[in-house]
C-alpha cells in the first residue's frame, strides 16, 4: 500500500525510522529491531542509507523484510547526488521486484572532506522526484521547519515549492524540538497554497553529546526547556533517557492534538524508547483512530 493511501484511511499516521547495519548493529540485530518495532503496529517503517549511500543494497534488503515478512509498509530512502540514471534505475527496479511502493527522494549529503562529487544526472531531490514521477511509487520528500542550513528561509521555501510542483506526494520533516516552529512553518506553506501532507519528524533525546552534534549539523535549535534537561541530566544517562522520552512524548501529543498528518519517530534503532512512547499514547492513538473511522463511515 502506498503511504498516500494510508492518509485516506487514518490520521495521524505513526511511523518509525531505522538505519542499516553499521559498526554497532549487525544485520541480524537490525532485523531483530524491526521485529520488535513491528509489534507496536506502526503504519510504516522507513530505512535510511549509510553515509554517501554506502548501504543501498542493505536498504533494499531491509525494506523488503519490513514489507514482505513483517507485512508493514516500507519507505526506502533514495539519494541521488552524483548518481547516474542507470544507477537510479537499478535500485528502483530492485525496489519494484521487492514490492516496495514508497520512496523518500533525497539529494544526499556532499562529502564531508570536501572532495568533488561524482558526475551524475541529478543535482537536487526535485530532479529525482521528476525522474521517478511516472513510476508507480508514492514519493516523499524532506522539509526543514527551521529552514535548510545551506540556504536562507526565503530560498528554502522556494526550493520546497519546486519540490512539491515536481510531484512529491508527502513531506517528512527534519528533526525539531519546538512545536511552535513547526506550526509557524505550516502556516507559511498554507499561504503558498502547499497542501501536501506533512509528517513531523521527532527524535527523542537520550544522549546529550549526540543531540548537540546532530543539531549543529542540521541547524535546528534547542529550546530553553530542553536545554535545561540536557544540562541537568547530561551525566546521568538513565535520567536523561527518561526525561528525553517524556519530552518527545509531550511533543507528539501536542502535534496529534493540533491536526498533524503524521508522526515519524527517529528511533536510532532503540526499541525500548519507541515502546515507551507508544505505550504513553495508546489511548490517544485509539481515540484518533475511532474518530477517523466514524468520519469515514459517515462519508460512505
Amino acid at each position: 500500500m502506498k503511504i498516500t493511501e494510508l492518509f485516506a484511511k487514518k490520521k495521524p499516521t505513526i511511523s518509525f525510522e531505522v538505519f542499516p547495519p553499521n559498526e554497532l548493529y549487525s544485520l541480524d540485530e537490525v532485523f531483530s529491531v524491526i521485529d520488535e518495532l513491528a509489534k507496536l503496529k506502526p503504519d510504516f517503517i522507513s530505512v535510511t542509507y549509510g553515509a554517501g549511500g554506502s548501504t543501498r543494497s542493505r536498504t533494499v534488503e531491509i525494506a523488503s523484510k519490513i514489507k514482505n515478512q513483517n507485512h508493514i509498509e516500507a519507505l526506502a530512502h533514495l539519494t541521488c547526488l552524483g548518481a547516474t540514471e542507470k544507477e537510479i534505475d537499478s535500485i528502483v527496479e530492485e525496489l519494484e521486484r521487492n514490492n516496495i511502493e514508497n520512496i523518500l527522494a533525497l539529494r544526499g549529503d556532499y562529502p564531508k572532506d570536501g572532495s568533488p562529487v561524482k558526475v551524475g544526472n541529478f543535482s537536487h531531490s526535485c530532479d529525482l522526484i521528476k525522474y521517478l514521477k511516472n513510476r508507480d511509487f508514492a514519493l516523499g520528500g524532506a522539509f526543514y521547519p527551521e529552514g535548510h542550513q545551506d540556504t536562507n528561509d526565503l530560498l528554502d521555501l522556494f526550493n520546497l515549492k519546486i519540490k512539491v510542483d515536481s510531484g512529491v506526494d508527502f513531506l517528512i520533516s527534519q528533526i525539531f524540538f519546538d512545536n511552535e516552529q513547526f506550526y509557524e512553518f505550516r502556516e507559511k506553506l498554507k499561504k503558498l497554497k502547499i497542501t501536501t501532507p506533512l509528517i513531523a519528524g521527532i527524535m527523542p533525546v537520550t544522549n546529550a553529546k549526540q543531540i548537540r552534534k546532530i543539531t549543529s549539523l542540521c541547524g535546528c535549535t534547542i529550546p530553553e526547556k530542553l536545554r535545561k534537561i540536557l544540562d541537568r541530566y547530561e551525566n546521568n544517562p538513565k535520567a536523561l533517557k527518561e526525561a528525553g522520552i517524556a519530552y518527545a512524548t509531550e511533543q507528539i501529543i501536542d502535534l496529534m492534538t493540533s491536526d498533524i498528518d503524521g508522526i515519524h519517530i527517529y528511533t536510532m534503532n532503540k526499541v525500548e524508547m519507541a515502546k515507551k512512547i507508544m505505550e504513553s499514547i495508546t489511548n490517544i492513538r485509539a481515540d484518533f483512530e475511532g474518530e477517523y473511522n466514524e468520519i469515514n463511515r459517515a462519508v460512505k
